[in-house]
């Protein structure tokens, strides 16, 4: 049992985690309530925590994991993505990496003195660039301090303004449904935005994110240019990404 709730609130907690998404209409009809009764409901689990009410409805909150939680998983095979999607950029060219702990490898691979500029959205990555004496510009934002990274409206317009080469992304899952996807709705359309405004858009995932679906996708597989990863995805994922012209690199 969650503290603080009665009965009614358990019941549509259960039913947002198991479907979701729910709409106010539907738990009406399901408990026979006003809607009003079912809306205040919602406005106690949101401000709990537990839910992010939407137009109509609600979808449950996914917590981020902190960066440094996500630094002890799949590294060996993080630095081998890194090392080979940094070899992947070209000298003089133009390149985004956003906040996660596989693209932080990208920026720890790239070579010293290649003439690039490397526009960021996350502290870790630039500073890790310092050590390079590489071109870098930091999009100002909203830190998100379990991820090191800013995001928000100020870091969208920072990137309307700007175009890459190549952009290269994480995300925390990926299935061919619900395409790349992401728990922070700030960071995802900070990814959309980046996508919009590159040439070439390059995804780095470990074997972990393939069949793993969070809460907001960002990109469909045709979005993408490449996906570079520590294995080759199973064959259906091969199939698909032939089709939409995507390459894997492995």
């Amino acid at each position: 049992m969650r503290p603080g709730l009665n009965e009614r609130q358990h019941q549509i907690m259960d039913r947002i985690q198991n479907e979701g998404e729910v709409k106010v209409s539907d738990l009406k009809d399901y408990f026979q309530v006003t809607e009003m009764t079912v809306r205040r409901d919602m406005e106690k689990l949101e401000q709990l925590g537990l839910i992010r009410r939407t137009f109509g409805g609600a979808i449950p909150v996914t917590p981020d994991i902190s960066l440094k939680e996500r630094d002890t998983v799949q590294t060996q095979e993080k630095m081998k993505i890194g090392r080979l999607a940094a070899g992947l950029v070209l000298p003089g060219q133009a390149i985004f990496i956003d906040a996660g702990t596989t693209t932080l490898q990208v920026a720890r691979y790239l070579p010293s003195g290649s003439g690039i500029t490397v526009v960021t959205n996350a502290l870790n990555v630039a500073a890790e660039l310092m050590e390079k004496h590489i071109h870098t510009i930091v999009v100002g934002g909203l830190l998100l301090e379990q991820t090191m990274s800013l995001v928000g409206p100020l870091a969208v317009e920072a990137l309307q303004k700007m175009a890459f080469d190549q952009v290269f992304l994480g995300a925390t899952g990926f299935t061919l449904q619900h395409g790349f996807s992401n728990s922070n709705v700030f960071e995802a359309e900070l990814k959309k935005k980046a996508i919009q405004q590159a040439t070439t858009v390059n995804m780095v995932l470990d074997d972990s994110k393939f069949g793993a679906k969070l809460l907001i996708s960002f990109a469909e597989l045709t979005n993408v240019s490449r996906i570079i990863s520590n294995i080759s995805p199973e064959a259906s994922f091969m199939e698909a990404a032939a089709e939409a012209n995507v390459e894997i690199v492995v």
